[in-house]
């Protein structure tokens, strides 16, 4: 079975248990891992994966080939994506100073990117100026050195971006949070409906339990797939990102999606979709 996930500790803790054939009866995965960007471009292709981690903001192009699993991405409080900017950018803590400026993000069908452009709506007059796509892990260094006035930053940015002399502008999932009172939908795990998605999610849920259960087996093979991230920057991802959610979405988690969905469609921002198709 092919999967594309990426190589962040979120998803390398979620399925070690799996990729390393300790779930029984599950099948042997062919592993692809790359940033977010390139996982959402495969799942809108005609030859995607069989299973694949994408942005919740992606969703509306993929659901007639793919569906939402119940399981294995991540949503939850305190974990969104930030606007990360340089003293030398003369954005300080203004957001009404990005009016026009150049702007890092890691994927435009990024959940990310969708909350961004939300925000931006309230919070910048004019709105923003150009949009540079780059990979996750090259934004803060092209905001430190002055490629780019402000960063659109995800994952372990949250917890390194001091060391780049960088000033938080906004906290997203904060903004998420206050507005709708709903964790934020980040990543999602979908899967051809051509393929037995109870089964597969049954596999999903058994390599989380697996993870909880043995956390010292999988440090060695997320330390490597984690562009060398120290072990306890990598331990901080994963508290932040695999929580009761990534077991099972549940009601909240699905309110959650929709709310997201819905917000966006309205503001013309992905295509309008039926709903009900979300849910498995």
């Amino acid at each position: 079975m092919k999967i594309s996930i990426s190589p962040c500790p979120n998803d390398t803790f979620v399925f070690h248990a799996w990729v390393h054939g300790l779930i029984p009866g599950a099948p042997r995965l062919d592993v692809t891992y790359a940033d977010i960007d390139i996982t959402n471009t495969l799942a809108a292709g005609s030859a995607g994966p069989d299973v694949v981690k994408i942005s919740y903001a992606a969703l509306p192009w993929v659901l007639s080939e793919y569906a939402l699993l119940p399981c294995g991405g991540a949503l939850g409080k305190g974990c969104g994506p930030m606007v990360l900017t340089s003293n030398r950018a003369g954005c300080n803590n203004d957001s009404a100073r990005l009016s026009g400026r150049r702007v890092a993000v890691p994927s435009e069908r990024s959940t990310a990117y969708l909350l961004f452009r939300l925000w931006a709506a309230q919070h910048v007059p004019g709105g923003v100026g150009e949009i540079v796509v780059l990979p996750f892990h090259e934004i803060m260094p092209a905001v430190r050195d002055g490629l780019v006035d402000a960063g659109l930053v995800i994952h372990e940015a949250r917890f390194t971006y001091p060391s780049y002399g960088l000033t938080l502008l906004a906290d997203l999932g904060s903004w998420w949070e206050q507005d709708t009172n709903l964790p934020i939908p980040l990543g999602a795990i979908i899967a051809r409906r051509s393929l037995d998605l109870p089964a597969i999610t049954g596999w999903i849920q058994a390599s989380v339990k697996y993870a909880w259960a043995h956390p010292e087996e999988s440090k060695e093979y997320i330390l490597h797939h984690s562009q060398e991230l120290s072990p306890e920057v990598t331990q901080a991802h994963i508290k932040l990102y695999v929580n009761e959610f990534t077991e099972n979405i549940g009601e909240t988690g699905y309110k959650a999606v929709v709310a997201l969905l819905s917000r966006a469609s309205q503001e013309g921002l992905v295509p309008k979709i039926d709903l009900t198709a979300l849910y498995l």
